[in-house]
This record gives C-alpha cells, structure tokens and sequence, in this order.
C-alpha cells in the first residue's frame, strides 16, 4: 500500500498549527477545485487535499497519523502498519455514506477504517497504537547497586497536544533500584512510557543501569576485583592483612611464598544476589621507595643467601 503524506499534500511543516493547516487548505482547495481549475488531474488534487485536511484538522486523528507516519513509512514510499497497532469500531458522526467512503484513497481507509464527507463530524473507526518505550540511562555508584537504593529518574514522553501536534513532556518519577543491579542491566517500568493513541495502553519505561567509576574497586559481571598491596616480607613470609569489601572490611591469609598479582577468591562477597558474585582480591608486592642502610644491608645478605633464585628463568634469560 502507498504511503500517503498528508502534511506534503497540504504543503505544510509537521509542526504547522490549525491555523497554517486550515489556510493552506483553503488556498489549495481554490486552486484545484474542479469546476475551476484547468490544472492537469485538479480532481485528483482536489479529492487528496480534502482526505488530508480530514485527518491533520482532528487533533486527534492528527496525533494517530503522526504515530503511523514515524512507524509505518517506508523508504521506499510504501506503507507497513506497524506492530501493535489496531483498529477500535466508533461512528464519528452522520451523515455517512458508503459513496462517501469511496472519495478517500486506499491508505485512508485500511487505516482509518473510511471517511466522512464533508461536515460529517469525524471516522468511522479509530486506530489504537500502544505508546512508545522510552529508554533511559541511570548512572549509580558500586555502593549503591551493592545495597540497592531509590533514586529520581526525569525522561521525556511524546504525546499530542490540543492541536494534535506530538510535543516532548518532562516527566520525573521516583524509582526504586534492587541491590545486586549490574552494568547494562534494564529496569522495565509498566506503563510509564509515551502514552498510547485511541484508548490503547501506554509504553514502558526501560532504564539502563550504568555504574560510575571506584576509586578502589572494579566490576567484572558480579565479581569486584580489588587490588591490595602487600610488603615483600609478608609475601615471602606469609601474613594475615586486612582487606575493603563494598559492604565492610575483612582479614585474608596471604599465603607464604605469594608473588605479585595472585589472586584470592572471597565467596560471596560480590554483587548480590540468586547467585552472589565473589570479589576477588589481586595482591601486588609494594616495595618502600627509600630503604634504611639497615633494611639494604639485609636485602644484600638475602640476596646472597637466595643468589640460585632466577625470577627471569621463563624468559630463559
């Protein structure tokens, strides 16, 4: 089916008024009326400009096209009724004939269920498109997934206005956020979408959790990575360090003998959850920047006691 664009026919903007719609109809109307009008098919003309003037006059009829119009265009000039979309029975006034019906196209009627002559007061039938989803992202700190918290959302809704033009409204809920959300998760809203058209039930709204940068920990799907530091005596000796999880602190045994970058696994203490992450501990031996002549006079008697030691022995250097 072809697509008819009715705010072309009518040579206004989607934005244009009543005002702007009722003069360029009028002014068309004169042109190619055809007791008047030598243009070439004026009757053809003239019976368009009449089925678009029906539809962008009833602000409601206008925001129903405007719905159809943003989904069910096509590039290539045809015409796909979007998914959802149906239509409701509802006589819109008197006067109706069915030799009326035959002076709209093919598109008004599949869609709108026929039309009304002149001064007939409305359509026949009504389309119901449910509402758009609207999609927006929340920003949280780890601290706050990890506990859950409540948190004020602002989003924009599309809607028509009392001129059947589809305006942006602000809207501002407060939104309760579970603990255990994770990076890219979507929290769905029932109905607090855009709202629908002829009667059918408004969109969702689908917030994206995204989660802000810690100075300490990072997030792997539910695990959180930390890394500790430790001295290179508690590595080569062994130690009992205490060690920051999200929700608190706890004492881990570092093993004897540990080189920098092992990692120690704390079931559980991850993002929580049906199945709580862990967090996973990565230990880094710290050096001190300046050593005492006591401390250096040691690490040389270390060094000549361990002299049999190739820590670069992998790289067969």
């Amino acid at each position: 089916m072809d697509f008819k664009d009715y705010y072309a026919v009518l040579g206004v903007s989607e934005s244009a008024s009543p005002e702007e719609i009722k003069k360029s109809y009028r002014k068309l109307a004169r042109k190619y009326h055809p007791d008047v009008s030598k243009e070439d098919n004026a009757d053809e003309k003239f019976k368009d400009l009449g089925e678009a003037y029906e539809v962008l006059k009833d602000p409601e009829k206008r925001a129903e096209y405007d719905q159809l119009r943003k989904y069910g265009a096509q590039a290539d000039g045809s015409f796909q009724p979007p998914p959802g979309w149906q239509s409701a029975s509802g006589f819109g006034g008197g006067g109706y004939t069915d030799a009326d019906s035959r002076q709209f196209s093919d598109f008004f009627e599949q869609m709108f269920g026929g039309g009304s002559g002149p001064g007939a007061g409305g359509f026949r039938q009504s389309m119901r498109m449910r509402g758009e989803d609207v999609h927006a992202r929340l920003a949280l700190f780890l601290e706050e997934v990890f506990n859950g918290t409540e948190k004020q959302v602002s989003f924009a809704v599309h809607e028509a206005d009392e001129h059947g033009r589809v305006i942006a409204r602000q809207k501002t809920l407060k939104v309760k956020i579970p603990a255990g959300m994770r990076e890219g998760q979507h929290l769905r809203l029932k109905g607090q979408g855009s709202p629908g058209s002829g009667g059918a039930a408004p969109g969702d709204l689908l917030i994206e959790i995204e989660l802000a940068p810690h100075p300490l920990f990072s997030v792997e799907g539910r695990d959180v990575v930390v890394t500790v530091p430790v001295a290179p005596w508690e590595a080569a000796l062994g130690a009992t360090i205490t060690v920051p999880t999200v929700g608190s602190k706890v004492n881990v045994k570092v093993p004897k003998g540990t080189s920098s970058g092992r990692k120690l696994r704390l079931k559980g203490k991850g993002l929580p959850g049906k199945h709580p992450g862990d967090q996973i501990v990565v230990l880094q031996i710290a050096i001190p920047e300046q050593h005492s002549a006591e401390a250096e006079k040691l690490y040389e008697q270390l060094a000549e006691a361990e002299k049999a030691f190739n820590p670069r022995s992998k790289l067969h250097l």
